[in-house]
């Protein structure tokens, strides 16, 4: 039978990829040649003594060391990503009818692990103005004002980087507070862990979660889950029927290619975070070329403090309702420059990323877009 479900993409290949969701998932040659050889479904599975984390031939066991060390947490699992490791926390930590609260700029799947879990939540109100910023003031109000209440808190979510904005919180203030006020802390680190430096014991966080597949150079889908070593008993308990067995784990997690392209690709992931400050001041500049355009403004945390930016784009909008191709347009230009990532029919606003790009080529892309402006409008 033949196969007819359009396998092919070229997006990484051919083109200068502004998908802030792929950008740092962008796969080593190590983690490609890891692909290769792992993946089939239970690759990593042919020494199994009945634990993943205990594996040596791959050498998973001291892979997570290794990770725990890198974001300076007690301990390590890998799940099926940041969502999963999210979900993990708040149904163990928490019970059905329990209080959460969230940030304002949360991921839809930090408020579907709430609803999974059967958490009622709160929510951190953002800044009333184009940052849509969330403060640690501001979080630490809402909680304060929910324990005079009456209510409790059982754990406190923060986004550390959120996926609209690619606004960036303080995480080490948002752990104090949570030490002070005696609630769990979670850090959603999907879009940072990988891309920068985590602290997740220097930063006091019980919990920590980061997405291989968004910001680890890995294929995915695969997460990570920190821990402090207090809530290991709590988190990784074993089931009386299969003693191996972590339960909240499902037994074992990642298998197969995910594992071994995050594996692959950790030493090169472990430098690259030295060079963040060089990534946002080259952001920096990327945002600049662009505000250069009339019509062109970004919107989030200024100056931006990460690679994912958005901008309000009033200009092609404009250009769009007088188009024959009215919004598509856009999309449709920038292919032609061998430039993707945009939506189709998005001019009102987009996000987007340059990570790991060189110099040359986000200039290439800011003058991409003066001169599609400069030619339409």
């Amino acid at each position: 039978m033949k196969c007819d479900y359009n396998l092919i993409r070229e997006s990484e290949r051919e083109n200068l990829n502004l998908n802030p969701l792929q950008r740092a998932g962008v796969l080593t040659k190590e983690a490609r040649e890891a692909l290769y050889d792992f993946g089939d479904g239970y690759s990593v599975c042919d020494y199994c003594e009945g634990r993943l984390d205990k594996i040596n031939k791959p050498a998973i066991n001291t892979f997570l060391e290794d990770v725990a060390d890198f974001i300076n947490a007690d301990l390590v699992r890998t799940v099926h990503g940041a969502r999963e490791g999210k979900f993990a926390v708040i149904n163990k930590i928490c019970e059905a009818g329990d209080t959460v609260v969230l940030d304002g700029n949360a991921h839809y799947t930090s408020y579907l692990a709430c609803e999974r879990s059967k958490v009622n939540v709160i929510e951190v109100p953002t800044s009333k103005d184009d940052e849509n910023k969330i403060t640690i003031d501001k979080y630490k109000e809402v909680i304060e004002k929910s324990i005079d209440k009456g209510i409790e808190i059982k754990l406190a979510l923060l986004t550390h980087v959120d996926g609209d904005y690619g606004n960036l919180t303080d995480a080490k203030a948002f752990g104090k507070i949570c030490q002070e006020l005696g609630v769990v802390s979670l850090l959603n680190c999907a879009y940072s862990m990988g891309r920068l430096p985590i602290k997740a014991n220097d930063w006091d966080l019980d919990f920590v979660v980061g997405s291989g597949h968004k910001s680890m150079a890995a294929s995915g889908p695969i997460g990570i889950l920190g821990m402090k070593s207090k809530w290991e008993e709590v988190m990784l308990n074993r089931s009386p029927k299969y003693p191996k067995k972590e339960v909240e784990m499902l037994g074992c997690t990642s298998r197969g290619a995910p594992i071994a392209t995050l594996m692959a690709s950790l030493p090169y992931v472990k430098k690259r975070v030295d060079n963040w400050e060089d990534e946002v001041k080259k952001s920096r500049k990327f945002v600049s070329n662009l505000e250069k355009i009339d019509g062109i403004i970004q919107i989030g945390e200024t100056p931006t403090n990460h690679d994912l930016v958005r901008f309000k784009t009033p200009i092609l909008h404009e250009i769009g309702l007088n188009h024959p191709r009215k919004g598509f347009y856009l999309y449709e230009e920038l292919k032609s420059r061998k430039i993707v990532g945009i939506k189709r029919g998005q001019t009102q606003w987009f996000k987007c990323s340059t990570y790991g790009m060189t110099n040359k080529q986000r200039e290439y892309i800011a003058n991409s877009f003066k001169e599609i402006v400069e030619n339409l409008s």
